[in-house]
């Protein structure tokens, strides 16, 4: 219905050093990749108050520090599998943990502690992507194997009290997640319905009226890890299409974003001195791409 938008190239930015890859199989791989042995399945991108880029290694349980110039520090390796990662509007450091909850870690000595990980004394189906409001409240999504198949994936918010409210909760495979510009209206990527919902929000915080704002076609996986600009505009990254799409606040294609690397493009982050580079990480080959973006990311909570 559109006109094919223009391309964006990227370019490796950093790959993840060989001392820190792995030829192994673990619990997640099993399952999530029917048993295939991986070296590194790299996600959750997120910049610290000094321009670091921290990423997570969801099968073998790592969080990743890496420096401006792309030099990589091992953060902490622990017994979980960390997927979206987030600062909060104090700098602390944040995990939505697929096998123990919210996590926190700090990002100085790798120490971690549960957040958030039995609410009524239930575990979490596997929360998976996260995202801070300006006003300290906390959206996650409880994706776990949930689908067309089994549509009981959830979204919770936490405020900023520590009341936490389930959101919604028959989404088939949550993931995820982000605000727009006033904070009006989240953005929910539904990856197994190859969507991204729009959830507006009543004057009393409560979702209303939620719809479908974007359907996507092809590609080997739907839509993962979002992110916005300063115009509104959504970028997001399409697993297994080796894509990632920006869109405008209607909805129209703005430009495709196309990997250089392999085609699980997972997530995605605005980052640089300006905030007009897009990092992206193809978890196929253990890389973060770049590419250079013509408006601003919007600044995130935690970041300036």
């Amino acid at each position: 219905m559109f006109a094919t938008p223009p391309d964006i190239e990227t370019r490796v930015f950093a790959s993840l050093p060989d001392e820190f890859r792995r030829s192994a199989r673990s619990d997640w791989a099993n399952i999530q990749m029917r048993g295939q042995e991986l070296d590194s399945f790299l996600e959750g991108p997120s910049f610290d108050l000094e321009g670091n880029l921290y990423v997570v290694d969801i099968p073998f349980g790592r969080v990743f520090r890496i420096s401006p110039d792309g030099n990589w520090t091992l953060v902490v390796e622990y017994d979980g599998e960390p997927n979206g990662l987030k600062f909060d509007r104090e700098g602390r450091m944040f995990i939505a943990d697929h096998k123990h909850g919210i996590m926190e870690i700090d990002p100085i000595t790798g120490a971690i502690k549960v957040a958030l990980d039995r609410p009524t004394l239930e575990r979490f189906r596997g929360v998976n992507d996260l995202f801070f409001a300006s006003d300290g409240a906390l959206y996650f999504t409880d994706q776990g194997q949930t689908g067309l198949h089994d549509p009981r994936g959830r979204l919770y918010r936490q405020s900023s009290d520590g009341a936490l409210e389930c959101l919604l909760d028959a989404i088939p495979s949550p993931n995820g997640l982000v605000m727009n510009v006033d904070e009006t209206v989240l953005y929910l990527a539904v990856t197994r319905d190859n969507s991204v919902w729009r959830v507006p929000f009543l004057l009393d915080g409560m979702p209303s009226k939620v719809g479908v704002f974007l359907q996507l076609s092809g590609g080997l996986a739907g839509p993962d890890g979002l992110a916005l600009d300063e115009a509104g505009n959504i970028a997001v990254a399409h697993a297994g299409l080796g894509t990632v799409w920006l869109f405008s606040s209607l909805g129209e294609p703005v430009a495709r974003i196309r990997s250089c690397a392999g085609v699980m493009t997972t997530n995605v982050a605005y980052g640089g001195p300006d905030r007009k580079k897009l990092y992206i990480t193809e978890s196929e080959t253990g890389t973060v791409l770049v590419a250079d973006m013509p408006v601003p990311g919007k600044s995130m909570v935690g970041q300036t």
